[in-house]
């Protein structure tokens, strides 16, 4: 997906701020003692949060599991990984409802920001937390190669997916492909983990949030260019919305869940804000 880069700071007593620095793709926080006049120079020592054992367990068992690109974990592996995301509440990573990143920010007549943090990634997975104040979208999207978890934390949101229609139909020479509707409802928290697959599962999918939204998501592997692995974006329209000879006669009996996708540049909607991670911290050496 498309972000922008951010930051997170917060001001404490006595002029002594607390900042966010990236090692080895974790969050640790140090202290910055600022100059004044009225003030020597102080330390102190940041506590870090104690890693809640399911945190811990997801990571351990990611480590585990992924494997690469295109690699769809065995069943009895999902059935693993779901069963220790079913047990996360948000205070396993440091979330409650009162966060600013609920809130919208932007103008009034515009889509919210979404905002994102990164708990933990490497070349295999990624561990990954959406806020999405109310009203806001993560539009329609895909997922190369991937093998995507999802646990909706926080709130209410309207889940839109689909997979495409094998063997590929397309109506040249626009870029309309022929994809079948998985899911079309919402979802309150707390709600049972989803799973999204390569080709399955509903891979290419929309998040809207009813309500202000935290929404954990488990990539493996994570988005990445270098790799050929980038985001792609699409537009759906009605199945009746356009008409192909061939491919009517041979899904006519299965005209309902269809539609039409097109690919689409990034619309603006898809520009995050990222931040740092500052809930409990992954260990990595356990």
């Amino acid at each position: 997906m498309t972000v922008e880069t951010g930051g997170l700071v917060e001001q404490s007593k006595n002029n002594i701020t607390t900042t966010v620095k990236h090692v080895n793709n974790r969050v640790r926080y140090g202290n910055k003692t600022e100059k004044n006049r009225s003030y020597k120079k102080m330390r102190r020592e940041v506590v870090f949060p104690r890693v809640p054992d399911v945190l811990q367990q997801l990571f351990v068992s990611c480590t585990q599991i992924f494997r690469g690109p295109g690699f769809v974990p065995p069943a009895s592996d999902v059935n693993k990984l779901c069963d220790i995301i079913d047990k996360m509440k948000p205070e396993d990573v440091g979330l409650s409802k009162n966060l600013q990143f609920f809130k919208p920010t932007g103008a009034v007549n515009r889509t919210p920001r979404v905002t994102y943090t990164t708990i933990y990634q490497c070349d295999q997975f990624s561990l990954c937390i959406f806020f999405l104040p109310e009203t806001a979208v993560i539009p329609l999207h895909n997922h190369p190669e991937m093998t995507v978890f999802s646990k909706l934390l926080l709130g209410k949101m309207h889940i839109k997916s689909y997979d495409w229609v094998e063997p590929k139909d397309s109506i040249p020479p626009s870029k309309l492909r022929l994809a079948r509707l998985k899911a079309n409802s919402v979802y309150t928290a707390p709600c049972n983990t989803s799973v999204l697959y390569p080709t399955t599962g509903g891979n290419i999918h929309q998040f809207t949030a009813v309500t202000p939204c935290a929404v954990l998501d488990v990539l493996g592997p994570p988005y990445s260019k270098e790799d050929d692995r980038d985001c792609s974006y699409y537009k759906d329209f009605p199945y009746s919305a356009f008409s192909n000879e061939g491919e009517t006669t041979r899904v006519s009996e299965e005209r309902e869940g269809l539609g039409w996708l097109e690919e689409i540049e990034a619309p603006e909607n898809a520009v995050m804000d990222r931040i740092d991670y500052l809930g409990p911290q992954i260990i990595e050496n356990y």
